[in-house]
Formats: C-alpha cells, sequence, structure tokens
C-alpha cells in the first residue's frame, strides 16, 4: 500500500508534501464549530458527505472553492486553513487548463452570412 500522502494524483502538488494532512483541517473545522461528525460538516458547508470523505481520505485535494466555502463559513482566513491542513505552497493556483477560454465556433460569434 502507498503511503497516504501519495495517493493523490501525482500531478497534484500536495501529493508531494508530507506535511499534507487535510483530516486536521476537518477535524478542526468540526471542533470550532461545534459539529458531531462529518455528516454534519458536510451539511454546514453544503457539499455531498462523500466529498468530505474524500477530501479526509486524501482521494481529493482541498479546491479553492472549498478553501473559500470554509472561510465563508468559519472567518478563517484562506491562509490559516491551508496551514491547518499543512499545504505550505507560497501560492495556490488553478491548472492551466482551468484558466483558458474554451475555443468557440464561429456560428458561436455570430459570423453567419446574411443575405
Amino acid at each position: 500500500m502507498q503511503p497516504l500522502h501519495h495517493q493523490l494524483a501525482p500531478e497534484h502538488a500536495l501529493a508531494s508534501q508530507d506535511s499534507y494532512n487535510p483530516s486536521r483541517l476537518l477535524d478542526t473545522l468540526r471542533e470550532r464549530m461545534q459539529l458531531k461528525n462529518d455528516a454534519a460538516l458536510s451539511r454546514a458547508l453544503e457539499v455531498a458527505p462523500p466529498v468530505i470523505s474524500k477530501i479526509r481520505h486524501r482521494a481529493l485535494p482541498v479546491g479553492a472553492s472549498m478553501l473559500i466555502r470554509m472561510h465563508e463559513v468559519t472567518d478563517l482566513s484562506i491562509r490559516e486553513l491551508r496551514d491547518l491542513m499543512g499545504d505550505r505552497r507560497a501560492k495556490y493556483r488553478i491548472s492551466d487548463i482551468q484558466g483558458k477560454p474554451k475555443a468557440r465556433s464561429p456560428s458561436a460569434l455570430g459570423t453567419t452570412a446574411q443575405s
């Protein structure tokens, strides 16, 4: 069995960080919000319970939208949230694919010939 920090996809920047521990983040949120379990946390964050489970078991990284939601619910800064999960990267960036606009077809641009 692979070590826990290698269960995320290898191209994910957090996978190489030994300090990455999303369970510490989730446990701290539960304590601060006085919630009994992960199901209650998922309700508070308005996400499906499997999302919390996948994050806890390192099958899904804590993404930007999840960090923003956690910030909105707890008033902890994004930096504090990242520190809690052991994310020591200097910057948090989206992938190149996510930032690129989709190619548009000529018909979508309204360049159809008119008679």
